[in-house]
């Protein structure tokens, strides 16, 4: 950035699990100073990674309507997950399973930002996964704001491919199984389109066999889009505690590439797996977006995607 003339500032929050709209209030601050602070009056570049896009959304577009000048030419979202991310059902109810002996990863999917990103969320065990009401509420939050930012031009990233090509990962195929001694039985499946469709098995020293179903949802762990370990570092937790676990698939799809780049919705098969490149540029809520030539890892930067990135910065 320095040998583009450019500043680079990075914008942390105190704890990134707070709800999205609270932590806009320390982007809006940070936009505040630097154009304080500014030297000379060249528009700014304003953006985040994952979640920190959404973050960066909604304070723009907040600002706007409360008539505050950003002074911000364009805004970027690099595999932001403006439609919804994906954490397997699975795995959700796996977290709710083992919440007693350690609550970590419930603590993670449960917070008030991975709620209001997540595109269904499984609320207990028991429960049926659905749009949680933290996500139903900061949607409407966003429409009041405006959904998006009118001033500048909006730029999106993402990190899977657009021929509507998946990541390999074969609906219904295991994913993970364990062998014991704490989960004997316990086994994952990716996520297939059937009614009900099982997605895993969970079962050992803390009760069971629980199985666990999902209805009318589409092929979203090999969708095309930015992956995530989901599977491995879960995997890697059990391992660590001398639990025999097979690793099959560890990545599975995390931010799909309709939802990076605001193409459509979740919801349907068809539009999961759309070749984004055939669709007319329109179709985005975004005036440019790029994708990747892989279903690379989640906000992986690489080479195209920063030249890509350098050549529309702010005049």
């Amino acid at each position: 950035m320095r040998r583009y003339g450019r500043t680079l500032i990075l914008v942390g929050f105190d704890e990134r699990s707070e709800s999205i709209p609270r932590n806009a209030e320390t982007v809006t601050a940070a936009i505040l100073r630097t154009i304080a602070e500014q030297l000379g009056d060249t528009r700014l570049l304003v953006g985040g990674f994952s979640m920190g896009g959404i973050v960066t959304r909604y304070a723009l577009a907040k600002m706007e309507m409360r008539r505050m000048d950003h002074r911000v030419g364009v805004y970027l979202s690099f595999d932001s997950p403006h439609r919804g991310a994906w954490v397997p059902i699975g795995l959700q109810a796996f977290a709710h399973y083992t919440a007693d002996v350690d609550d970590t990863y419930l603590r993670q999917i449960s917070s008030q930002a991975s709620q209001q990103m997540l595109w269904r969320y499984l609320d207990g065990l028991k429960g049926t996964p659905q749009e949680s009401q933290l996500r139903t509420e900061f949607k409407e939050q966003l429409q009041q704001v405006g959904w998006w930012p009118r001033i500048p031009r909006l730029l999106g990233v993402s990190s899977g491919r657009g021929d509507g090509v998946g990541n390999g990962v074969r609906a219904g195929a295991k994913t993970m199984s364990c062998a014991g001694p704490l989960f004997d039985g316990t086994y994952f499946l990716a996520q297939s389109q059937g009614d009900p469709a099982e997605v895993a098995v969970l079962n050992g020293v803390l009760g069971g066999p629980h199985t666990i179903t999902t209805s009318g949802f589409p092929e979203l762990d090999g969708a095309p889009g930015g992956t995530l370990e989901s599977f491995g570092i879960i995997g890697d937790a059990l391992s660590d505690v001398g639990e025999s676990v097979e690793l099959a698939h560890r990545p599975v799809c995390f931010v799909p590439s309709v939802s990076a780049v605001a193409v459509r919705d979740l919801d349907q098969h068809e539009d999961l797996y759309v070749s984004i490149d055939e669709l007319p540029p329109e179709e985005s809520e975004l005036d440019d977006f790029l994708l990747s030539s892989d279903n690379d890892p989640h906000a992986l930067m690489t080479e195209k995607i920063g030249r890509w990135v350098l050549d529309r910065l702010p005049d």
